[in-house]
């Protein structure tokens, strides 16, 4: 008799691991959405506590500035728990399967509180601080920069990354759904047959474009910034530089120039062979595969915080003029939006080339 295998039977008992994984982001973004909107109810009854528009000291670079808390506190509750309830729909092995208009309904109501938590929330804080964290962290041993670190990170700055931490998974656990609902498979979105702009060989090419834009608009941004830093007034007008330089503002934006120019390389690696193998002189890492989250995670975080930044600048009434007053000051960051659309492009096409086939499908 020829020997045989024994039988895993325990393989019967427990969904595969993808399985699993799926309804642990959907569960973190019930519960996320529902602590989120039971803080804005708390807001709405009692009246204090609403950490946005101009209750944020911060808030002149938001789009929520002109939103009142009597206004803003109940509608971000109700929107919240409406989400929790959503994300409990769309979770777990009884998850609701719905066909035709409830399901546009449904999900309608999901993205458009995905949208809110990911671009509305956030502003030009978020993206600033992004930038300043390396100089932030590595002077904080030696007590420079001289500044209140009590007063930079507030309690509304965490509401804000909570937000962007938040609308992730939510954005998650509701494509996830979405996939599901339409007949493809909840993890990956492939269906049956050929796979057209989602294929490799297809966002290799239409990946190159986004890297590309993704790559010079901040190269744009950096060029201005540090052309100040050397006393190059580029779109300003010479008493302007000087004040940057008394102010010592004109350190800070060649700080956020460095991060842009660092980024613009980094963009660059999602189209590059050392984007996919780590370099050879990273010793203990030389040859290895590149984790494809590694790119994935910070790259999609730092395209929403870019974008909810641009989007944040077009609310700003005083816009047009500063257009009027420096041209080369502005235009680059209004450029922000589309930066964070290329880099977010860049970065779907960095993963759909890598992903190599589905464990679950």
């Amino acid at each position: 008799m020829p020997r045989t295998e024994p039988i895993d039977r325990t393989a019967t008992r427990t969904a595969p691991e993808p399985y699993q994984h799926r309804h642990r982001v959907g569960w973190l973004a019930v519960g996320a959405t529902a602590l989120f909107g039971l803080l804005a109810l708390v807001w709405s009854v009692t009246g204090r506590g609403y950490p946005f528009g101009a209750a944020d000291p911060d808030g002149s670079g938001s789009l929520l500035w002109r939103v009142p808390a009597e206004v803003g506190a109940p509608v971000f509750a109700v929107l919240l728990l409406g989400a929790a309830v959503t994300a409990l729909a769309m979770t777990g092995p009884h998850a609701v399967r719905l066909r035709g208009a409830a399901r546009l309904v449904l999900l309608g109501y999901g993205w458009l509180v995905v949208t809110g938590l990911l671009l509305v929330v956030p502003d030009v804080q978020v993206l600033t601080y992004l930038g300043y964290a390396p100089m932030l962290i590595g002077g904080l041993p030696f007590g420079w920069p001289p500044v209140e670190y009590s007063e930079l990170f507030t309690l509304a700055l965490g509401y804000k990354v909570f937000s962007v931490a938040a609308g992730l998974l939510l954005a998650r656990t509701i494509l996830s759904w979405q996939f599901r609902t339409a007949g493809a498979c909840g993890r990956c979105g492939r269906r049956p047959g050929a796979e057209g702009w989602t294929s490799a060989e297809s966002a290799a090419r239409w990946g190159r474009r986004a890297v590309g834009v993704a790559a010079v608009i901040p190269v744009l941004y950096a060029v201005v910034r540090l052309a100040w830093a050397v006393g190059i007034p580029l779109g300003i007008t010479d008493e302007f530089l000087r004040e940057l330089h008394r102010t010592g503002l004109v350190w800070a934006g060649a700080g956020l120039a460095a991060f842009g120019l660092v980024g613009a390389v980094l963009t660059l690696g999602l189209v590059q062979r050392w984007g996919e193998r780590f370099p050879r002189w990273m010793i203990g890492l030389a040859g290895r595969r590149v984790p494809i989250t590694l790119a994935v995670v910070p790259a999609t975080g730092v395209a929403v915080a870019i974008t909810a930044a641009g989007l944040a600048l077009y609310g700003q009434p005083e816009l047009l003029d500063e257009l009027r007053d420096s041209t080369l000051m502005v235009v680059p960051m209004l450029l922000w939006p589309v930066w964070g659309v290329a880099l977010g492009a860049a970065t779907l096409a960095y993963h759909l080339r890598r992903r190599g086939g589905c464990a679950r499908c």
